[in-house]
């Protein structure tokens, strides 16, 4: 088996009074990196594909003009298609495309042209350089290109270069609003995903589809393609947290709050620390289910590390339903409107009217043994023509949603409360017991699925070589994990 390819960062010292070349060091790694595909190509070893990935994802904030324009030349026959197309969307630089191949370094790499997955690569590396550099133009143009040399392909050391391609190919149209644009093409692509079992591919292309649908807020397209979409064991991390997100969103608009908060609160614990945008929307989504459950968030939620500017104005919004004041929930939502609108909660919020009148109520009912229904009103601040018949209707419909303990006197107009009991002669520690333990449970089985061993090694006995390696992949894959995890989201 070829050995993989070493990354050094350091470079040889140039000789005294040369110029230094700082785009060498550059063109040098871009050059590795695709010995290190070519090694995955030869040896069907897909593990070597995402390796090159994480190094370019490390590479990608030193891409020059220059540097992409050499490793063009270095990696794509001229003659070839691909050459002449990658090398016209690149902008021009005034004549120091080409002086890098002298001044690389002695030691040089060579790779074998015509590889599929050197093209593809080719194809990546300029997309998400003109995608950097604001060539949105140019960018869709690679991705379609790009797209369409996909469709003959079907190797699945393909697979992981593909789905990074089908990433960026939704994000350059979502940043010029084109999206609807390219969604019978995600379709195909799914469906080509599917036929050819290349699972990665499909996970991707879900959760690109499912994007595209709730941009548009088609919620009942997106609940369809989920439901009906084929199922199989998750095979990235992040994805299957946006994955998480997306269902939870959904099932927030069809009022499905149980499953929602779970899906939510599961997809911020299983995403990246680095991807803390994500991690954000995760907690807006997740406080305004809660809400809308008749929970309140623990203070914790909102002083999250980076998240506590963000989380600002849900944290005033849970303080208003937390006290049940319908004049202070208006302000907060009125206040804070733009922000509210930009996360596409503004809908969600407007649902929450009816929670903070239930929770003033309860309030109400705890302080009083006997409380008239004018007052109520009063107390409610409700603003309507009879604002005591919508406070007996209110109070009626908590009595029978066993919102609140009490009974409603018609004669006199008042409500009365019955004596509050002892908790713990209730049901309510139960449940609370049994969704800590279920929590628990189901932690330990998804910890048990995820584990990982190689092919027969109950059989085989690791040598102290093997050993070795293993443990220098593992390192390497955990050094650059974290950059993979920004890069993703």
């Amino acid at each position: 088996m070829p050995e993989d390819v070493e990354m050094n960062d350091s470079q040889p010292q140039p000789a005294a009074g040369a110029a230094p070349t700082p785009a060498a060091s550059t063109l040098q790694h871009l050059k590795e990196i695709a010995a290190v595909i070519e090694a995955g190509s030869l040896t069907k070893e897909v593990r070597r594909i995402s390796r090159a990935v994480r190094l370019t994802v490390a590479l990608r904030r030193r891409l020059a003009v220059r540097d992409v324009a050499a490793f063009l030349a270095f990696a794509l026959p001229h003659s070839s298609e691909a050459f002449a197309r990658l090398s016209s969307l690149l902008p021009k630089e005034d004549g120091s495309e080409m002086d890098v191949d002298s001044a690389a370094p002695a030691t040089q790499v060579s790779i074998k042209h015509g590889l599929p997955e050197i093209e593809i690569y080719c194809y990546l590396l300029v997309l998400i350089f003109l995608i950097d550099n604001k060539k949105y133009d140019e960018a869709k143009a690679c991705a379609s290109a790009s797209i369409a040399r996909l469709k003959n392909l079907n190797r699945r050391t393909v697979d992981v270069l593909a789905s990074r391609i089908y990433t960026y190919y939704s994000y350059v149209h979502e940043l010029t609003n084109s999206l609807a644009e390219i969604r019978g093409t995600l379709l195909v692509l799914h469906r080509m995903a599917t036929l050819h079992r290349d699972e990665l591919g499909q996970e991707t292309l879900l959760n690109l589809l499912l994007r595209n649908y709730l941009h548009y807020n088609l919620y009942d397209q997106a609940e369809k393609l989920r439901s009906k979409a084929p199922r199989f064991e998750a095979h990235s991390n992040q994805q299957f947290s946006r994955y998480l997100f997306y269902l939870g969103k959904i099932r927030t608009i069809q009022l499905e709050y149980t499953d929602a908060k779970e899906s939510l609160l599961q997809a911020a614990r299983k995403a990246p620390t680095a991807a803390r945008g994500f991690r954000v929307q995760c907690n807006k989504w997740a406080i305004i289910v809660r809400l809308l459950l008749g929970e309140i968030p623990e203070r914790t939620v909102f002083m999250q590390k980076g998240m506590k500017a963000a989380l600002a104005p849900y944290f005033e919004l849970t303080n208003a339903v937390r006290v049940g004041d319908l004049e202070l929930f208006r302000a907060v939502a009125e206040k804070f409107v733009s922000t509210f609108s930009a996360d596409r909660t503004r809908n969600l919020i407007v649902r929450l009217r009816h929670n903070v009148i239930r929770t003033g109520l309860r309030n109400i009912s705890i302080s009083y043994s006997r409380i008239s229904l004018a007052d109520i009103a009063k107390k409610l601040r409700l603003d309507s023509d009879n604002p005591v018949a919508d406070a007996e209707s209110i109070v009626a419909k908590a009595i029978r949603d066993g919102a609140i303990d009490a009974t409603i006197d018609h004669a006199n107009g008042w409500m009365v409360s019955k004596e509050t009991g002892d908790v713990y002669s209730t049901n309510e520690p139960q449940i609370a017991f049994n969704s800590r333990i279920a929590f628990c449970l189901n932690m330990h089985n998804e910890a048990v699925k995820a584990l990982r061993f190689p092919p027969n090694s109950h059989k085989e006995k690791e040598s102290a070589e093997k050993r070795r390696e293993r443990l220098q992949q593992e390192e390497e894959l955990a050094k650059h994990m974290a950059e993979e995890d920004d890069d993703d989201f």
